[in-house]
């Protein structure tokens, strides 16, 4: 491309990573989610769940390259499966958030442990990879930018997706920290963190209500 960024196998990079931007700062699916967790949660497990998110991304970007993706949008039935499969397990979170005791000091130990963290981090990335419109979107987006000559390649397919999940996570970043520093303060009262974690869940169970009504 004259003028512009020459990557091989790559066109007009510029408009991919402006567009790429634009798209990550448009709230979606993972942004409430993120932000969920990271006011109900913390910083920590607000930036778990970024890390996650941004995981399950790459993961997407890889099946993509491979054209695994391609079995996700062309069969209705691999759709649905996934799609089902990822509207039970947000709302099983979100169940989780309401029934549960608040996020207080006393549960701080378990709020530490290794698998606390583990299991934060692992239910960002199974939320990413359960939602079929995350995958349907790589496959349909990231072609438009791949020189045709070179759309049988893993290269250009692995780069921009890279790109896209770089970005990603630097915004989602940004919104973990804020959003957990501005709710610290009041999680630190019992009723309120209560109240936070009721709420947060509510928006999972919400998030998978959405998830399941999505059509192929």
């Amino acid at each position: 491309m004259e003028g512009g960024i020459n990557m091989e196998g790559i066109i007009h990079f510029e408009t991919f990573l402006i567009t790429g931007i634009l798209l990550n700062l448009t709230p979606r699916n993972d942004t409430f989610f993120i932000l969920g967790r990271s006011i109900a949660l913390g910083k920590k497990a607000g930036l778990l769940s970024v890390l996650g998110i941004g995981t399950g991304s790459l993961i997407h970007t890889t099946l993509a390259a491979f054209g695994l993706s391609i079995i996700i949008a062309q069969s209705v039935w691999a759709f649905t499966v996934i799609k089902y499969a990822g509207a039970v397990y947000l709302v099983y979170m979100g169940f989780k958030m309401i029934v549960s005791p608040s996020h207080t000091t006393k549960n701080t130990a378990q709020s530490e442990s290794s698998s606390y963290f583990k299991n934060v981090y692992r239910d960002a990335v199974f939320t990413n990879v359960l939602n079929p419109k995350v995958a349907m979107f790589f496959i349909a987006f990231l072609p438009q930018f791949i020189d045709p000559a070179y759309r049988h390649d893993v290269l250009p397919f692995l780069t921009l997706g890279l790109t896209f999940t770089i970005t990603g996570t630097i915004w989602c970043t940004m919104l973990a920290v804020f959003s957990s520093a501005i709710s610290s303060a009041l999680r630190k009262n019992e009723k309120f963190s209560s109240v936070l974690n009721k709420t947060c869940g509510f928006i999972l169970v919400a998030l998978g209500i959405k998830v399941a009504m999505t059509r192929h």
